[in-house]
């Protein structure tokens, strides 16, 4: 027998187990009873319609307008819908509020409360952690290239060619101490 040796520890990613915790569920069946099927009765009207958007009614000093539903009735594409409008040959559109919308006869109470479906939950999350050894270490960011002049490429020499007619500024003397060129025809050579 160990008296003085310590257990092995749990791993860090253990989840314990709550004890308290007892069974939930319908225990009649494992004792033999036949189960009781608890049956909602859903009216075959609730199947037909769909509430897809409302916009409430809206009172003002000018008096109150009507609320609109947006229903969709047997799988069809949704149709807006005016409070008192007739929504099929049996129902009318009684009243729009904020979330939900209330169909029934024409003289009446309403028989179905329609209701918009829950908008699902946001998604949230985290975004990693900022290594800040990277940011250290990356090049700073490239200066966008100025673009650079380049002299022309020199013309090529071709024999025979006539050189162009003097220019204005070689006519006013402003040559700056360079002779003039002679002025060759084309078949002659130059003296």
């Amino acid at each position: 027998m160990r008296l003085f040796v310590r257990p092995t520890p749990a791993p860090s990613n253990a989840v314990t187990v709550a004890t308290s915790v007892g069974l939930r569920g319908d225990l009649t069946r494992l004792l033999g009873a036949e189960p009781v099927a608890a049956v909602a009765e859903v009216s075959p009207a609730a199947n037909r319609f769909k509430l897809i958007g409302v916009m409430a009614a809206k009172t003002g000093p000018e008096g109150s307008a009507p609320g609109v539903a947006l229903i969709a009735v047997d799988g069809k594409p949704a149709r807006a819908f005016l409070a008192g409008a007739r929504v099929d040959e049996n129902w009318v559109l009684q009243t729009v509020s904020l979330r939900t919308a209330s169909i029934g006869p024409m003289q009446g109470t309403p028989a179905l409360v329609l209701e918009i479906p829950a908008l699902p939950p946001p998604a949230t999350g985290s975004l990693p952690p900022v290594d800040t050894a990277s940011m250290q270490s990356a090049p700073p960011p490239m200066q966008p290239a100025q673009p650079q002049m380049q002299p022309a490429p020199p013309m090529p020499a071709v024999q025979g060619a006539i050189p162009p007619p003097p220019t204005s500024q070689s006519k006013g003397g402003n040559n700056m101490g360079r002779p003039r060129a002679p002025y060759v025809k084309p078949g002659e050579t130059a003296r």
